[in-house]
């Protein structure tokens, strides 16, 4: 049974490698991204691809669910060294940066999810619960408003980053977000 062992273990490393060298190609593509081009940058074969990802859906729904482990749970992380208020717009990026990135596989996420080769993802749930952690470390601290209920947070940066779009420059969209926090943050009147 040791033998096995280290298989699994290089199994693991190879599905690893091509999860990151796929999260890469589709950050920065402009169109289809070769899944044979994929392998060859993880330096595997493009049967080791087929044996972890059977189709394109699979690899897609891998990055997907990857990445989207990464931003939500960067909440509580961003919390740990950061005060709430800095936090949240340092997570309003990172969130920015996840949404920008899909634009290389959307094509196949929503053809998946149609299809329901893809399982349709809570990410709004999700995101809408990384949102609420940082506001409620925010509304104890005093910085950011208790009274917005983290869906409509949600909500405001699906529209900044929308409204943005692929024609948006980073720039636009950081004053965006720099507006959502502003609406955010509590206000302190004089002598406060």
């Amino acid at each position: 049974m040791a033998p096995d062992l280290p298989v699994r273990a290089h199994a693991r490393r190879n599905r690893e490698k091509l999860i990151a060298t796929a999260r890469a190609a589709f950050a920065t593509a402009d169109g289809t991204v070769s899944l044979e081009g994929i392998a060859r940058q993880a330096g595997v074969g493009i049967g080791t691809l087929y044996r972890h990802f059977p189709t394109r859906e699979a690899l897609v729904e891998a990055v997907y669910g990857a990445e989207l482990d990464d931003v939500t749970s960067s909440a509580s992380a961003l919390l740990d060294e950061l005060p709430p208020a800095v936090a949240l717009r340092a997570w309003m990026d990172r969130y920015a940066a996840f949404v920008s990135t899909k634009r290389g596989m959307l094509d196949t996420l929503r053809a998946g999810w149609a299809s329901g080769r893809i399982a349709t993802p809570t990410t709004r749930e999700r995101i809408t619960g990384a949102i609420a952690t940082i506001l409620t470390a925010g509304a104890r601290e005093g910085s950011l408003r208790a009274d917005v209920p983290p869906g409509d947070v949600t909500a405001m940066l699906v529209g900044v980053l929308l409204s943005a779009g692929t024609d948006g420059t980073s720039e636009q969209t950081g004053r965006l977000l720099d507006l959502v926090l502003d609406a955010l943050m509590v206000r302190r009147g004089p002598g406060t």
